[in-house]
């Protein structure tokens, strides 16, 4: 089924930036894009997986195993394949089981087997994990995603079963505000963290009324106009990914990210090492070899907003402080 092009998504650049960044260096750790219903948080997530290069992949294998992974055994290098990034959804009312992976009960009835039916993590890994309305998701889903998150692993141990593999991904998030918000844990695995609001110009909100209008009259026509711009972009992807490790990160871009992070006194070093990485790929992605202020600037607002404490006695958004900040900071 066609999807909506990624680029041809009116307004929304910090979200689309931020989904850019976390394609070229998944080290970021993942997205959340919060806001407005209907501003269109769903259609760019759903976009990028039309946009992402291909994986190499073990042919057959359920958990997306990588050929050039060192410890592959030399028959499953043979057997490599080429597939698309996986782009995976979890629905609010998944069970655990969904989540996670569980006893084939199929087989179990059929051949008295004891066999391991994977999950959901199995087929993200080396993707994508997608959650809409991630504010509104159960409590021991949400403990069970932070364990695999800060682990990198998917261990499952029931019904006799014990079963082991490797679970990382990007995980993507959106959500509304106004429906809660989310639990400090799971907010801080968030690399990036945008803001998404509905057009307040008259032009830019007919525009997009007008390219949705085309894209439901004509799903196939309306991809092929933008076929040009989507392969452009998914080059863009391929070329920063290639050039990230050489792309150099000077002393003083670390020393202005920690010294951003002690002005907005941010807790833990997670935004230090989320503003180097976010910044690193944005240079990559603009085919410059160092990080400049630019950079940092740039990408400080997704990357600190949601790292900020609570400041009762300055009434500003987070927004705003990571601004003054800036301004602080670099302008010394």
């Amino acid at each position: 089924m066609a999807v909506f092009p990624f680029t041809a998504i009116v307004g929304q650049d910090e979200m689309k930036t931020a989904l850019l960044l976390a394609a070229v260096d998944p080290s970021i750790g993942g997205v959340l894009a919060f806001g407005d219903r209907g501003a269109g948080k769903s259609t760019a997530v759903r976009a990028l997986a039309a946009l992402l290069p291909p994986i190499r992949v073990v042919a057959g294998s359920p958990y997306n195993d990588d050929p050039d992974a060192r410890d592959c055994p030399e028959a499953d290098r043979a057997k490599a394949v080429e597939a698309p990034t996986p782009v995976v959804d979890l629905p609010l009312g998944a069970t655990e089981d969904r989540v996670v992976g569980a006893l084939d009960l199929e087989r179990a009835l059929t051949r008295g087997e004891k066999a391991f039916e994977p999950g959901l993590l199995a087929r993200a890994h080396r993707g994508f994990l997608y959650i809409d309305e991630v504010n509104l998701l159960e409590d021991h889903l949400v403990d069970l995603l932070l364990d695999v998150a800060a682990s990198g692993e998917n261990v499952v141990e029931r019904e006799g079963l014990s079963v082991r593999h490797a679970a990382r991904f990007v995980l993507v998030g959106s959500g509304n505000p106004e429906e809660g918000e989310l639990r400090p844990q799971l907010l801080d695995r968030f690399g990036l963290s945008v803001e998404v609001s509905t057009p307040k110009e008259l032009a830019e909100r007919i525009l997009v009324v007008r390219r949705r209008d085309a894209f439901e009259r004509d799903r196939a026509g309306f991809v092929a106009e933008w076929a040009s711009e989507e392969a452009s972009v998914r080059e863009r992807i391929l070329a920063a990914r290639a050039r990230l490790p050489g792309v150099e990160a000077p002393d003083a871009a670390l020393e202005k990210a920690a010294r951003l992070c002690l002005a907005l006194k941010a807790d833990g070093l997670r935004g230090e090492l989320t503003l180097l990485r976010a910044a690193r790929a944005l240079a990559a992605l603009e085919g410059a070899g160092v990080v400049t202020d630019a950079h940092v600037r740039a990408v400080a607002p997704s990357a600190l907003r949601h790292r900020l404490r609570r400041d009762p006695l300055d009434e500003a958004g987070s927004g705003a402080r990571v601004a003054r900040a800036l301004d602080e900071v670099l302008a010394a």
